[in-house]
């Protein structure tokens, strides 16, 4: 039961006292109804929040790769290669470099295709369905070199690629699905006077709306929205004939189902 203090002053006038006693038993009321409040987004417990941060700390979720513990000549550790048309195999090897951003060793991958096409080199049992990867380009002055990193990849023939033509300082995203190729977007890009280039790409989501980023040298160059693939494994792509170096290679998942801390009671 409540009980309202009744305030007699001659100098307080009615309305005042009306909003008063209106403020008091919504105050009231609000202490009464909660513990049973609901909150857009579900809580967790002290036992599930220690759980999640302590899988969020393990290796499963955030990769990089230096390479640099890697043996020279062969493929990198964890990765497999995977090819599905009836073309020379492009050559992944890891070797030494003495520009390398993360000294001494980089991955170096050659293609020779004859007609338009792209190999990969995937990391083995990395699944995300919104990764944040990014890596490190290299290409020779004067020798052909278009590459970047894959997406959503489930093989061969299926995956998203964002690649960097240096050459012709051209960035574009396709989307491969049964071994087709469909460009989603393309855009020439004002290169940073460096060696080695950044290459990063985002996939996110909004409400329904899944959309990929393409940064290069820290500048978003492209933007495409696409739902064809979501869960898949993420690595490098060479595309027609070329030859490029890779180095420092990163892949974070860009998702949280929870808060870390309760919400805000207001």
């Amino acid at each position: 039961m409540l009980t309202l203090m009744v305030i007699r002053a001659s100098h307080v006038g009615r309305g005042v006292l009306a909003t008063l006693g209106l403020l008091l038993v919504a105050g009231a009321v609000f202490t009464m109804m909660g513990p049973s409040l609901s909150y857009g987004v579900q809580r967790e417990t002290q036992e599930e929040k220690a759980t999640n941060l302590k899988q969020q700390a393990k290796g499963g979720l955030f990769q990089q790769w230096a390479f640099d513990q890697e043996p020279i000549g062969g493929l990198p550790h964890g990765f497999v290669q995977a090819v599905f048309r009836d073309e020379p195999l492009a050559e992944w090897v890891v070797q030494r470099h003495p520009t390398a951003p993360s000294p001494p060793n980089v991955v170096a991958a050659s293609s020779s295709c004859r007609q338009s096409c792209y190999q990969v080199l995937l990391a083995e049992g990395m699944q995300y369905e919104y990764p944040d990867v990014s890596v490190r380009l290299y290409a020779s002055p004067g020798i052909a070199g278009s590459g970047g990193v894959v997406i959503g990849a489930r093989d061969a023939k299926n995956f998203y690629g964002a690649t960097v033509d240096l050459a012709a300082q051209q960035v574009r995203f396709v989307r491969l699905s049964s071994g087709v190729a469909t460009v989603l977007g393309q855009a020439a890009v004002n290169l940073k006077s460096v060696d080695w280039h950044t290459l990063r790409v985002q996939r996110n989501t909004i409400i329904s709306k899944d959309f990929i980023e393409v940064f290069v040298d820290g500048t978003l160059v492209l933007s495409v929205e696409d739902q064809a693939f979501g869960l898949g494994q993420v690595g490098f792509v060479v595309a027609d004939k070329s030859t490029m170096l890779f180095d420092s290679f990163h892949a974070v998942p860009l998702f949280s189902h929870r808060p870390l801390s309760s919400p805000p009671a207001y």
